[in-house]
């Protein structure tokens, strides 16, 4: 039997899906299973190849670590892949097991994500290990839940060695009337050249400087004004409240502005434009009402992320420092 694992997250140390793989691999191998592991990150310009490993497989195993918001930008690529260039007639035959720790909140959301969207491909889903672990200590120091892997890993194997049968489900009743698919009849050399272009990095950053350029055109055409460029700055300078020994970068993604809008803080300075940047604390995607609802003091940053108004991706003190730096008060 042969197993293999898709593993979506960043490969961080302290990642909880890290310590729970590798007790997987250390039970399959004394079932005498051959696993193969791809950690998708290290395989990020070859993506779309990674379907074809799918092929001499009885089971696959897709792990991903929920950081900020679902299944991850590594793991979804590998479906999308899946989708468009793999061996439907095969992955019918494959059973996936999904495992998924989250350090924050949505590991049920992401089982279910990854469940579904092995239906849609026409595979067999079955139960799997999910949890929320918030810092990996928690599994080495509670024996009890090497014992709850073991048992989910034998029944995996059991469930993969017998065979068992799987009901039908409503998923793959759609795949099979509604089809999204189209058969591009490539050849083996075309299909190779397509995977070979749908990974390279800088054919990818050409086409959507290409898109991005062809929307500005159709903007000016169409007379659409570009967003206020100062929108929101003197709002922020003005009910700037400093923290004293506090330092942090916060970056705002608007869907109504072209560029996000950056927040540094430095103990009592501050400084804020419309630029971008890389490496930032907290990252948060808000929408120009909502945060139009927080500068006249009618929301908070906290309630707004709480609401679900507002995710983001960081460091949730820093985030909830926000409320203190900035006081906007309901005139």
């Amino acid at each position: 039997m042969k197993i293999n694992i898709y593993y979506g997250g960043r490969g961080l140390i302290g990642d909880p899906t890290l310590y729970v793989l590798n007790k997987i691999q250390e039970v399959l191998r004394e079932l005498n299973v051959t696993v193969e592991r791809y950690d998708l990150y290290e395989f990020k310009n070859n993506i779309v190849t990674l379907p074809q490993t799918l092929k001499d497989t009885d089971g696959i195993i897709l792990a991903t670590t929920v950081e900020w918001y679902s299944i991850g930008g590594y793991m979804q690529q590998f479906l999308d892949a899946c989708w468009l260039y793999g061996d439907k007639e095969k992955i019918a035959n494959i059973y996936m097991c999904p495992v998924v720790m989250a350090t924050t909140y949505g590991e049920h959301d992401a089982v279910k994500t990854l469940t579904e969207a092995w239906e849609i491909l026409g595979g067999r889903p079955i139960t799997g290990i999910c949890g929320y672990i918030a810092e990996v200590s928690e599994l080495e120091q509670n024996a009890g839940y090497d014992r709850v892997i073991e048992k989910r890993t034998e029944d995996m194997y059991r469930s993969i060695n017998q065979k068992v049968p799987i009901f039908p489900n409503s998923n793959q009743a759609v795949k099979q009337k509604i089809t999204f698919t189209q058969s591009l009849n490539l050849t083996p050399q075309e299909a190779e050249q397509l995977s070979e272009l749908a990974s390279d990095d800088l054919y990818v950053q050409k086409q959507k400087e290409d898109i991005q350029e062809l929307a500005s055109m159709f903007k000016d055409l169409m007379n659409v004004k570009e967003p206020d460029s100062t929108a929101y700055l003197q709002d922020f300078k003005t009910h700037f409240y400093p923290q004293a020994g506090f330092r942090a970068v916060y970056k705002f993604i608007m869907p109504e502005t072209r560029l996000p809008l950056i927040v540094k803080v430095n103990h009592t300075e501050m400084d804020c434009y419309y630029g971008d940047m890389d490496n930032v604390d907290v990252e948060m995607q808000v929408s120009a009402d909502v945060m139009d609802e927080i500068v006249a003091g009618r929301m908070t940053f906290q309630k707004a992320f709480m609401s679900g108004d507002m995710k983001m991706k960081g460091d949730f003190k820093v985030l909830r420092t926000l409320d203190l730096l900035y006081v906007f008060k309901n005139s």
